[in-house]
Formats: structure tokens, C-alpha cells, sequence
């Protein structure tokens, strides 16, 4: 493994990190739900979701931040090495797990695991070595 240590960044992905903590904590505690994208934004393309301004509102914020984002500072080359078939089908993948597992990583790992849920535990463990294993199939099968 070799670490680019041009786009190595400690502190602001720590920064990043506590911020994402922060946002899921004050959404709960000011909303009392869960800052999981794949229900939020699920829900938010149900004949419903539009009525539901808070729906609206959050994945606004989530486009106006990267854009703002961009902005600010550049980001860093974007480099793809799958082909178009492979990235279909491994979205296709995420976002049956996310079904199955009833929510994603955002869900799961940063607002279940932080409330001590056993479910979000199981389905984070489930996440990661999932990755851990395409990973290492993709560069050593």
C-alpha cells in the first residue's frame, strides 16, 4: 500500500469527521430522526417527500456544501479505474445492501453505532467487511 502523501490530510479529515458527528447529533437532537441519506433522501422521492420541506432542505444543504466546497478549495484529481459496467453494477449492489440492511453507512455507522445500536453494529460489520473483501478480491483474484 503507498500513501499519497500530497492528498494526505489528518486534520481535515479529523475536522470533517467531527463535523459530520456534530450535524448528525444536533439533527437528531433538534429533529428526532436520524441523519441517514438513503432514508432521507427515500423518503424524499415518495409522492410525499417533496411535502416534507426538512427532506428538501437537507439534501439542499448537502449540494450547496460541496458546491461551496469547490469554491474554496480545489479538489483533488478524481481518477477512475472501473469501467462503466462495473461502476452500474456496484451501485447496484450498495443500494440493495442499503435496502436489506435498512440504511446505509451515514445511517448505520455514524448515528446507530454512536447510539449503541446492536442492528447498526451487525450492518456496519457487514459494510466493512464486505469492502474489505471486494478489495482485496479486485487486487489479489
Amino acid at each position: 500500500m503507498v500513501i499519497n502523501w500530497i492528498n494526505f490530510t489528518p486534520v481535515r479529515s479529523l475536522a470533517g469527521g467531527a463535523l459530520i458527528g456534530l450535524s448528525a447529533a444536533l439533527f437528531m437532537l433538534l429533529n428526532g430522526r436520524i441523519a441517514g441519506i438513503s432514508g432521507l433522501l427515500g423518503g424524499l422521492l415518495t409522492a410525499d417527500g417533496w411535502r416534507e420541506g426538512w427532506r428538501v432542505c437537507f439534501v439542499a444543504g448537502l449540494l450547496v456544501a460541496a458546491t461551496l466546497y469547490v469554491l474554496v478549495a480545489p479538489l483533488p484529481p478524481i481518477v477512475v479505474r472501473s469501467s462503466t459496467s462495473t461502476l452500474i453494477i456496484g451501485g447496484l449492489l450498495v443500494g440493495f445492501g442499503t435496502r436489506a440492511a435498512s440504511g446505509c453507512t451515514s445511517g448505520h455507522g455514524v448515528c446507530g453505532l454512536s447510539r449503541g445500536s446492536i442492528r447498526s453494529f451487525v450492518a456496519t460489520s457487514t459494510f466493512m467487511l464486505a469492502g474489505f473483501a471486494t478489495v482485496w478480491m479486485v487486487r489479489h483474484g
